[in-house]
């Protein structure tokens, strides 16, 4: 059943089940890719397994087409659902408590034994104890030793939620009624797909000259890219007729997907390369060309989140600590892997028995970690970007 516009403004609702379920697959999408990193052909990482997996590398070309998106597109709805009873200055402050201080945090703290660790895989033979000054006097990744690594996604989240807040404050007043009541015009049809067209169009137009840096200051079209999906998932909130017609239109976008999935893998698996001087780089044939990659990325994010809706919207006991987890375990699980990869690539056992390990010892580790040590405790509870403790938690 559809929401009225002006009821999306008045009915608080704190969670939504199917949200929580797309929000624990994301980030397990997330640790299955990084666990893969050392194994990919042809693509360096912070640690390197000298022998490479050929099928590691095509699984992991399919997770980055969607997998920090689908990120962004949830984190959209969870704005959504964190603006119900705040004014924008208060959304503010909060984002504040839950992103700045982790951010900050995790750079000082939990990054800087990732690239410790990267630098004795590269050769350094420092402690520990002797490379942390470096991380201030070296200058930045990767010339240098600062960085923010994984947590690049949080620092774009925080500069889009401040960027938007007024937005978001706007939407919850009745002068926004009849922009909300526009909105679900889109949820006709296929009109939903309309979405797509922004990002489609500058990716297109600019990837080529800008390709992503994760580093905020000289990453221009990403940081729009990104933000357009944000958008998205708080706009599909919003206006719920939005969401019902992804879950409407699931099948289509799913198909869609699967059939530029088999287009773009037809090209790579037998070597086509567009930009072997037959076409001009600035030509419209090299515009349509480009489209291919946002328009297959924006499929998977409305198929997943079509799916979803229609067969994850069921609420479960252990969901309330499976979300208190996610965050810190979304900030622990890189270091954690970079850690364990450190030490797997110099064993010679096989690729798939390695990767595996490293899926379950960085999941183990990183859950231990969280339950033990973050969340029993006031300070590891903000430096993570966890509420106030407040009362009993049900644990599976």
């Amino acid at each position: 059943m559809s929401l009225s516009p002006s009821a999306s403004l008045t009915t608080p609702k704190l969670r939504i089940s199917y949200i929580d379920w797309l929000r624990f697959l994301a980030i397990l999408g997330v640790l299955l890719y990084h666990s893969g990193r050392p194994f990919i052909v042809e693509d360096p990482w912070h640690i390197n397994d000298p022998v490479k997996s050929d099928l590691l590398t095509e699984f992991n070309f399919f997770l980055s087409r969607f997998r920090m998106p689908l990120l962004f597109f949830i984190s959209g709805a969870v704005t959504w659902l964190m603006m119900q009873n705040r004014t924008a200055g208060g959304f503010v402050k909060l984002r504040l408590k839950r992103l700045f201080i982790p951010l900050l945090a995790g750079v000082l703290l939990v990054i800087p034994p990732q690239v410790y660790f990267e630098r004795l895989h590269q050769g350094y033979t420092g402690s520990f104890l002797d490379f942390y000054p470096t991380i201030f006097s070296s200058g930045p990744y990767p010339e240098g030793n600062f960085s923010w690594h994984h947590l690049w996604f949080i620092a774009y989240l925080f500069v889009y939620d401040i960027l938007l807040a007024p937005f978001f404050g706007w939407c919850r007043k009745p002068a926004a009624t009849a922009f909300i009541r526009r909105l679900g015009s889109l949820s006709k049809g296929y009109r939903v797909y309309w979405l797509m067209l922004p990002s489609v169009l500058i990716y297109s137009f600019f990837v080529v000259k800008y390709p992503s840096t994760n580093d905020l200051i000289h990453d221009p079209l990403y940081f729009f890219y990104w933000m357009l999906f944000l958008l998205a998932g708080y706009l599909c909130l919003l206006q719920p007729a939005l969401m019902e017609s992804l879950e409407r239109n699931r099948r289509l976008s799913l198909s869609l997907a699967f059939l530029l999935l088999l287009l773009i893998n037809g090209l790579r698996w037998n070597d086509y390369n567009w930009f072997d001087g037959t076409y001009p780089i600035d030509s419209w044939q090299t515009y349509i060309y480009l489209a291919r990659e946002p328009l297959h990325t924006w499929l998977w994010v409305f198929a997943i989140v079509g799916y979803g809706k229609k067969y994850l919207d069921r609420p479960h006991p252990a969901l309330n600590y499976i979300n208190q987890s996610l965050y810190p375990f979304y900030i622990l699980h890189q270091t954690i892997i970079v850690i364990i990869a450190y030490y797997v690539v110099q064993i010679s056992d096989p690729v798939s028995l390695k990767w595996i390990f490293i899926v379950l010892t960085t999941f183990t580790v990183s859950m231990l970690t969280f339950h033990l040590f973050i969340r029993p405790f006031y300070i590891t509870r903000l430096l993570f970007g966890m509420k106030k403790k407040a009362g009993k938690t049900i644990v599976p």
